[in-house]
């Protein structure tokens, strides 16, 4: 069964239409509403039940979709990292130097001593904006906003207490080591300046259990994965505290709360299976306990908003929900779901002749929504995410085509605050969507898209061009005719291709900072 979407997919990037100094339209002078950004990892739009999710629900995801302003074409990035720090820094992923992507695991240690050693050589040779440059905390900063971060924090691999300060944040406390958070017992986290232990965690890697594909090995998989041994405290309970006392805290100011969750990112951890799936005969136990990390994230939101409620300032606060990729596969078991191997044919998938979809990967999730690829490719279902805006009695309830990028929250939020940023960032407004449901998204608007396959450039108009580095072929997709990527139509329009290959050659800047493409210029040519 081909379970397909029915969407017009397209990124955004600035274009000289638009410049970032116009301001197209702010909230009233007096207003400050308090900001929640929930960022979720790895999840993909389908995981949830207002998208078509049936083994289980999302009630508070679906809540913000159905009670707020949801965007149907909004675009993250092709992985975590570069995800980011296009959030963060509003600039695209296929522009260089504007962050350094840096290598994790250095972190996993039980002796906090080693920590600032390593702290001050990423400080050395850290890459910043400029002076003038805002990240995202520091628009917030410059509208008077007390501003906090909790969970996985800023982005790279690996980050410093110095370089989060640096970029605007007040208050923050989670993880500094992005593959430290494949685990979800930390021994000990951060907040501020101090390194804080957590009491009866004592595992250096936080826990991370390697996962086993292995029919065979399912058995120990799941020992592995129950033995508590050392892991006492999950990361999630922490953060959920702490966003509480966070909330109290600030209640009486303007306050930005970005909260950087690791779920439901793999490998599958979670303390309690939900009682939702936990006797639905049809999943096995690792489905149950993934699909209980999503269920565990929707608590979290449900949790804010409860406080929210009970602080009374809901009405006064938007909450906003989306992720950073598209969907990953976390439990991968032989002969039943794969992400490496065609299920129907046993080939490999190489995202070009063989495209990962759910029919061939046996997905019972269905995480991507029926789009080609997943994590990490140029495909859509590697850069889809969900994206809504709920603010109480202020948003009309609504869904909206406009195209939408990670990289335009910065720009759209210094929009709504009167906040200048500089004209270089990529990112544009889409404030006046939002509010009041009027376009000003440029008709001729394109995104350029990094992957491990190479970049791609995706049209406002539902063109798309994307390079696969498996035979430096081009394929060409009309969007809005074929969301699912089958048709490759590159022989049809060869005018179109070399349209698109022109902007490729002329914008794409990658560097060894960004993504793993093997994409050039000269490779164009």
């Amino acid at each position: 069964m081909n379970k397909t979407i029915n969407y017009i997919s397209a990124l955004a990037l600035i274009t000289p239409l638009l410049s970032q100094g116009q301001k197209l339209f702010a909230i009233n002078k007096d207003q400050k509403p308090n900001v929640i950004f929930i960022y979720a990892d790895d999840m993909g739009k389908g995981m949830m039940s207002v998208y078509g999710q049936t083994h289980f629900r999302t009630p508070n995801m679906d809540k913000l979709v159905k009670l707020g302003v949801s965007f149907n074409n909004a675009y993250g990035c092709h992985y975590s990292a570069p995800a980011r720090a296009s959030l963060l820094t509003g600039y695209a992923d296929t522009h260089q130097g504007h962050w350094l992507k840096t290598k994790g695991n250095r972190y996993c240690v039980n002796d906090t001593s080693k920590i600032a050693p390593i702290e001050k050589e990423i400080d050395a040779i850290e890459v910043t904006l400029p002076k003038g440059d805002d990240y995202l905390a520091q628009v917030f900063n410059k509208a008077g906003y007390f501003t906090g971060e909790i969970g996985k924090l800023d982005y790279g691999f690996l980050g410093t207490r110095n370089q989060i300060k640096s970029h605007g944040w007040q208050y923050f406390y989670g993880f500094l080591d992005h593959a430290r958070c494949h685990g979800f017992y930390p021994s000990f986290l951060f907040e501020n300046n101090k390194i804080v232990m957590i009491d009866g965690n004592t595992r250096a890697d936080a826990g991370c259990t390697k996962a086993i594909t292995d029919e065979q090995g399912q058995e120990q998989y799941a020992n592995d994965r129950w033995n508590m041994e050392g892991k006492k405290q999950y990361a999630q309970d922490l953060f959920d505290a702490k966003i509480v006392e966070f909330i109290r805290a600030h209640k009486d100011e303007p306050f930005f709360l970005y909260h950087p969750s690791q779920l439901p990112h793999g490998p599958v951890s979670i303390p309690e299976v939900s009682s939702q799936v936990k006797d639905d005969p049809i999943l096995t136990d690792l489905e149950k306990e993934y699909a209980s990390m999503v269920i565990r994230l929707d608590e979290t939101i449900g949790l804010i908003l409860d406080e929210l409620e009970k602080n009374n300032i809901l009405d006064r606060t938007i909450v906003v929900f989306s992720a950073d990729n598209g969907h990953e596969v976390y439990y991968n078991v032989d002969n039943r779901t794969s992400s490496k191997i065609d299920m129907v044919t046993g080939k490999k998938f190489d995202d070009y002749m063989n495209k990962t979809r759910t029919e061939n990967i046996h997905d019972i999730f269905n995480g991507n929504m029926g789009m080609a690829g997943l994590k990490r490719s140029n495909l859509e279902g590697g850069v889809h995410v969900p994206l809504t805006y709920y603010w109480k009695n202020h948003l009309n309830p609504r869904s909206e085509d406009a195209i939408v990028s990670n990289y335009d929250f910065l720009s759209t939020m210094a929009d709504m605050l009167n906040v200048s940023v500089t004209s270089h960032k990529t990112g544009i407004s889409y404030l006046p969507v939002l509010m009041k449901g009027d376009s000003n998204i440029p008709e001729n608007r394109y995104v350029l898209v990094d992957s491990y396959q190479g970049p791609a450039i995706i049209m406002n108009d539902g063109w798309k061009l994307r390079y696969t580095n498996v035979n430096g072929k081009f394929e060409l997709f009309n969007l809005r005719e074929d969301p699912a990527e089958v048709n490759d139509v590159s022989k049809q329009y060869p005018n179109k291709v070399h349209e698109l290959k022109e902007i490729l050659i002329h914008k794409v800047t990658f560097t060894s900072c960004h993504g793993n493409s093997i994409f050039s210029q000269k490779t164009l040519k």
